[in-house]
């Protein structure tokens, strides 16, 4: 029998509303005798599973709190074991006491993430439904929730099967005709096999190719702001952002140190660094900014370039452009309100980029921006396809095991090598495919999974 567990649902901190949820063998008899519904006759061990009940929380006459109770009884639960939630008023202290309570009476408190680590043991869900929760929960924009909802539904879960029932299928046939050759014949089978793995290499290709929009979607594109003093950096921030978060004034070095911010541009998430303005300086204080920032470009995915299209280049430019080479760019000719002064021929000649003029006084430009920005990283239309996305390293990573393993059966094939060389490196692909949704992966890499999910979930 396992233990019961119990945690507060919800945010760890006051609110309208505090969920506690109990699961186990004893979840429902526990939460009896603490639960009075208003209808006195009414025990939850008596109703329908997802049905309600309003009435106290109460233990030796002592009062904890009003609250509905919800009952969901196995196996139709999240965790497919027996669970009650209690939606309380949402007073962190409130909360506390009564899962002290519950756990008085026989129950425990719940580890991280291990409501949903017992419905991945139960089998209600597999591994990357499982890790598609916290996703959904840490989504930052509406395009990784989209993601994340598609995994939750089992999209990757299917995909992933169907491959492994064919890998199954041909090297149990082959284990089968090496057993037995009487009844289970190899000859032509390595023909039908290359095409088999070859078709299995475009559909796990297709997937792995996914990965890196697939990044950008739930973790952003790490974006830095560089360009020299005056240039309108920091005004240009406070335009994405839609308020004054960085201190803008006509005094050069203003900005001495990064300024980090999230933005939602469009559906995409930009985790945006802004940056002291690069050029040679005697100032202590000033150097050290600079020097951070073109530390922060190495690690950029974009880099938005900021010139002050009012002015002429000149020697602080170059060295930014040559700090810059080799990345991702998008030069953003600011101040377009006034009279353009800037060679942007110059510019392209030396630096692969686009242009986008702006005004960060005036708001324009970030539309064009934004286009711009899509087209680079989401090919413009990743927000209105039904494709597949990896967004989770971990199955990435698996992808690229699967695919080395497949690609060793090819080359066993067309040095025709014996069967059984085949089934070796078949069943490797299986493996890494299998540890994907869960099937294979040792107890402590299911653990460590699990314990970066949120308490009470």
């Amino acid at each position: 029998m396992k233990d019961t567990i119990v945690a507060i649902a919800t945010g760890m901190g006051n609110s309208g509303i505090g969920i506690i949820r109990i699961s186990g063998d004893e979840a429902i008899s526990i939460a009896d005798k603490i639960f009075v519904a208003n209808n006195s006759s009414k025990k939850l061990s008596t109703m329908e599973s997802y049905t309600a009940a309003y009435g106290l929380i109460s233990y030796e006459n002592e009062i904890y709190d009003e609250a509905i109770a919800l009952v969901m009884k196995a196996p139709k639960s999240y965790t497919t074991e027996d669970v009650v939630e209690f939606d309380c008023h949402g007073g962190i202290i409130i909360l506390k006491r009564i899962v002290e309570l519950v756990i008085s009476l026989g129950a425990r408190i719940a580890e991280p993430g291990e409501f949903t680590k017992r419905a991945f043991l139960n089998g209600r869900i597999d591994m990357s439904q499982a890790e598609s929760i916290m996703d959904l929960i840490h989504s930052k924009n509406e395009m990784a929730v989209k993601s994340s909802i598609k995994h939750l539904r089992g999209s990757l879960k299917n995909e992933i099967t169907t491959i492994r029932e064919k890998l199954l299928y041909n090297i149990a046939y082959i284990e089968s005709a090496l057993d037995d050759p009487e009844n289970y014949s190899l000859d032509g089978y390595s023909d039908k096999l290359r095409n088999d793995v070859d078709n299995m290499l475009i559909s796990i290709k297709n997937l792995l190719k996914t990965s890196e929009n697939g990044r950008i979607m739930t973790e952003g594109i790490k974006t830095v702001i560089v360009g020299k003093p005056n240039a309108g950096k920091s005004s240009v921030l406070n335009m994405l952002l839609g308020e004054e978060r960085a201190i803008v004034t006509d005094v050069e070095g203003t900005t001495r140190d990064t300024l980090e911010e999230c933005i939602n541009m469009d559906g995409i998430t930009l985790n945006i660094v802004d940056t002291a303005g690069i050029r040679d300086t005697n100032d202590i204080v000033e150097k050290i900014g600079v020097d951070k920032a073109i530390d922060t470009i190495d690690d950029a995915d974009l880099i938005l370039y900021i010139v002050d299209g009012s002015i002429s280049l000149n020697e602080n430019d170059e060295k930014i452009i040559e700090s810059i080479k080799g990345k991702t760019v998008i030069t953003l000719i600011n101040k377009n309100d006034l009279e353009n002064n800037v060679d942007t021929m110059w510019i392209t000649s030396r630096l692969d980029t686009d242009l986008v003029y702006i005004s960060a006084k005036n708001h324009t430009g970030k539309k064009e921006l934004s286009d711009l920005i899509k087209s680079k990283f989401l090919n413009n239309d990743i927000s209105y396809n039904d494709e597949l996305y990896i967004t989770n390293l971990r199955h990435k990573n698996l992808l690229s095991d699967c695919i080395e393993a497949l690609e060793k059966v090819i080359e066993s094939i067309d040095m025709q090598m014996g069967e059984d060389f085949f089934t070796i490196d078949m069943m490797q692909a299986y493996s890494s495919l299998g540890k994907i949704i869960g099937e294979e992966l040792e107890d402590d890499i299911v653990n460590k999974i699990f314990e970066e999910f949120c308490m009470g979930k």
